[in-house]
């Protein structure tokens, strides 16, 4: 069956194909069809429904056989997807084979259809979202040892700060991955569990057989059996949610730094470039960022969506009225905003273009003063903390003055030539001799990801 019509314009923008495939129509309606397959083959498992049943239901569970248009239009009736699904799988059934619609959905709910065909889909859009985080942290590794010793302006409040380089800041990106990674592999068991408890939790239709139907159910979908269902108990979701939220900022972050490095007045890092991206409609010349525009977009949208989860959570007993109805689209909008942003992301760090002339030039153009704190903490072990900044602060102030370099106004200064020579001002005033820990920053962030990934 073809997709209901509906707006695609900024899908191939703003969501991953693959990602889109999980949640599509026939993503949905094949999870829950998977569930009902399960159940029945378990169910037949223990005795409870005539092993001849299953061949039926299981030629009847493919999505393919179901008209989604007419689904859509008889959910705004039943109030949710699963009702309308199981009517209309049973009547694929019982054209075939009377007795085997019989024992269709036997003591399960719709919830119980509805959410474990969800948790199939999010296993599905986990293993994208890990596939790709651990690509780009592998990409972002080799790029920060790569440009380790790169110097560039460290900038704080948007202002010229002392110098970093460019292998530390790209670290910092890794570093967020790593640990989105680590909080992925953490919640797995918490996530990908089965939900079944049938009207209110108690599978009371089942009998002395519902636990050992519910452990066969599970080890059939390969999902573990949670100690009880969870109906309107929603951590497990909102927690994936949560984690998703904190990859969408992490990716947000990247892109806003890249986008700001792009600025035609810094001009020091860009998006790959290829033909027809980020041109103007009007403007030859333009270059802009449009995937770090894509994580910008996704770190804004994200938390949102990520609130409605939050107030969602509060549910009423053993079933909610609208708080769960509130989830359906919002979970699977935060998985596909967030493999659109990965994308993005994967796109724009395989092909960085780093301008290092561009970046010694900028951190010239406040002519040595980025530099004072390094001259000011040699000078103070000489003549006393106090002096030493209030000296340099003096020295700066002059040079902004006079338009000079510091270099030049500290030469000139007796008290600051009587304590450091030529060649020590030399180095001090150097960006790569002022680089700290930079490089330790690098090695310990690709440690940390080389042994998750190991």
């Amino acid at each position: 069956m073809n997709e209901r019509p509906g707006n695609q314009l900024f899908d191939a923008y703003f969501t991953a194909r693959d990602m889109r495939e999980v949640f599509c129509d026939q993503g949905r309606v094949q999870a829950m069809l998977d569930f009902e397959v399960a159940l029945a083959r378990a169910e037949a498992r223990v005795g409870l429904i005539p092993p001849t049943a299953v061949a039926p239901i299981e030629a009847a569970c493919q999505a393919g056989l179901y008209d989604f248009a007419a689904l859509g239009e008889a959910i705004a009736t039943a109030g949710n997807s699963a009702i309308p699904l199981v009517k209309a799988l049973g009547k694929q059934i019982a054209a075939s084979d009377a007795e085997a619609e019989r024992y269709v959905h036997l003591g399960a709910t719709s919830q119980d259809v509805m959410d474990t065909g969800l948790v199939l889909q999010l296993r599905g859009a986990l293993a994208l979202i890990e596939s790709d985080l651990a690509q780009l942290g592998d990409t972002l590794a080799t790029q920060a040892e790569r440009h380790v010793a790169t110097p560039l302006a460290g900038r704080t409040w948007l202002q010229h700060a002392t110098p970093v380089t460019l292998g530390m800041k790209i670290a910092g990106w890794l570093g967020a991955v790593t640990r989105s990674r680590q909080r992925l592999q953490e919640l797995k068991p918490r996530l990908l569990v089965l939900q079944f408890g049938g009207a209110s939790g108690t599978l009371a239709a089942l009998g002395a057989k519902a636990m050992p139907i519910a452990e066969a159910l599970a080890e059939g979908l390969q999902l573990t059996l949670p100690d009880q269902p969870w109906h309107t108990q929603r951590d497990r979701l909102v927690e994936f949610g949560s984690v998703l939220g904190l990859i969408a900022g992490s990716l947000g972050k990247l892109g806003r730094d890249i986008s700001l490095l792009m600025q035609t007045e810094a001009g020091e890092v860009f998006e790959p470039s290829a033909p027809g991206k980020g041109g103007s409609s009007t403007m030859p010349h333009k270059r802009n960022p449009v995937g770090a525009a894509v994580l910008i977009g996704a770190a804004t949208r994200v938390p949102g969506l990520l609130s409605t989860l939050f107030s969602a959570m509060p549910q009423e007993h053993e079933r909610s009225l609208g708080l769960w109805h509130a989830e359906w689209e919002t979970l699977p909008e935060i998985c596909c905003l967030v493999s659109g942003s990965l994308k993005q992301a994967l796109l724009v760090a395989q092909g960085l273009e780093v301008d290092a002339n561009r970046m010694a030039r900028n951190l010239d153009l406040t002519q040595g003063l980025v530099l004072a704190e390094a001259v000011s903490i040699v000078l103070a072990q000489r003549v006393g903390r106090d002096t030493a900044h209030h000296l340099l602060e003096l020295c700066c102030k002059r040079a902004v003055a006079e338009q000079r370099h510091l270099r030049a106004v500290l030469g000139d200064e007796p008290q600051v030539t009587a304590e450091l020579s030529a060649a020590e001002l030399d180095r001090l005033l150097d960006p790569a001799h002022y680089l700290g820990q930079a490089q330790t920053w690098v090695e310990r962030a690709v440690a940390e990801h080389s042994a998750l990934t190991a």
